[in-house]
């Protein structure tokens, strides 16, 4: 089941606590787009952090854009608009906004989250 978080309290305790909350909000981001795309075998949100550190970032350039191809295939296969987010996500990430990003993950999320049930319908 994906939790709706609220996204400006997200962003204020990314900026309070220096970033640390952000890395937390990176993984759940992670775990719950696998859970609402219907790849719970996709890469971990633990993981993802780890490639992201150990290649000074360059993988979440990577992750940026995967994870708006499977907000994507959500949206479609809950017949919600759908937009090319992958190319959005990848550039806001290059561009050093990366936590706009989250946020609009986030709402896509939540929105997801409201139409009832967090994973993917079968």
């Amino acid at each position: 089941m994906v939790q709706n978080r609220n996204i400006a309290m997200c962003i204020v305790l990314s900026i309070v606590t220096c970033g640390i909350y952000g890395l937390y909000w990176f993984v759940t981001l992670t775990d719950d787009t696998n859970t609402v795309s219907g790849e719970p075998e996709g890469t971990s949100g633990g993981m993802a952090l780890l490639l992201t550190i150990v290649t000074c970032g360059i993988y979440g350039w990577y992750w940026a854009y995967k994870q708006g191809e499977k907000m994507d295939r959500a949206c479609m296969s809950r017949g919600m608009v759908q937009s090319n987010s992958s190319v959005l996500y990848l550039l806001l990430c290059i561009f050093g906004l990366g936590i706009v990003a989250y946020a609009i993950m986030q709402d896509k999320l939540n929105q997801m989250s409201n139409m009832g049930g967090g994973s993917m319908p079968y």
